[in-house]
């Protein structure tokens, strides 16, 4: 297995060396009118339990396409991924929906956040989905652990971009997921911003002992992670 992992001094992983997320020899092609696009080429890998891991490269070395791949949101053209002991390619789209509703959590660049509902109402919306009558309490409580008890009734555009992520964050964590994946968490903030972002990110990771994978062009906050997976054009190095 080809692959460059870059270990932090004085961070040692929390729990015991367990596999939460693997794959084994993925690979995604796109089918074009005269061929092919192979977007990861046989890709192996494996996140051990409460880990914290960056997938680093440059734009389109595949970084995204692994990171979803390895979520669930998408199937690999071959090889096997899986997840806290499931096999993903085996589940239908049920199955793998079901799966992320209650293992992972997700922060994404664009924070993803629903216009019409308040931060409070955001935070909230997956865990009524799940049935947790608790939703409202563990909402504010998760709101206030990211510094928004002030802002529960306003809405996303009444948000300043570190906001909207923190709101992000709270709703990412409120379910207490597993395996939390992150795609270009800070990309969308200044840089002081983006390193509050970060601060929290991982201080609720080792509070909770989430597994986190991230996906960043930001080589120092690649560098708070146990290991760093660098990928160009598809391959893990």
């Amino acid at each position: 297995m080809n692959k460059e992992e870059i270990s932090r001094p004085g961070l040692e992983s929390r729990g015991p060396a367990s596999a939460m997320v693997s794959c084994r020899e993925v690979s995604k092609h796109v089918p074009l009118p005269h061929g092919s696009l192979t977007i990861l080429d046989t890709v192996s890998l494996t996140i051990n339990a409460g880990e914290a891991v960056a997938i680093v490269g440059a734009s389109g070395s595949g970084k995204s396409t692994l990171l979803a791949l390895l979520a669930g949101l998408d199937l690999p053209s071959s090889g096997e991924v899986s997840l806290d002991g499931l096999i993903l390619s085996a589940l239908d789209e049920d199955g793998r929906a079901a799966a992320r509703a209650s293992r992972v959590g997700f922060v994404f660049q664009s924070f993803q956040l629903l216009p019409s509902l308040t931060a409070l109402e955001n935070v909230m919306l997956p865990l009524e989905l799940a049935g947790n009558r608790s939703a409202e309490v563990e909402a504010k409580e998760f709101l206030q652990r990211v510094g928004l008890s002030e802002r529960l009734g306003h809405y996303p555009r009444q948000l300043s971009g570190g906001e909207q992520q923190r709101v992000a964050i709270a709703r990412a964590f409120a379910c207490k997921p597993k395996v939390m994946f992150a795609d270009e968490p800070t990309g969308n903030l200044d840089t002081e911003t983006g390193r509050a972002v970060a601060d929290l990110l991982f201080e609720l990771n080792q509070h909770h002992g989430t597994t986190l994978i991230l996906v960043t062009h930001d080589e120092r906050l690649a560098a708070r992670c146990h290991r760093q997976l660098r990928m160009a054009a598809g391959r893990l190095l």
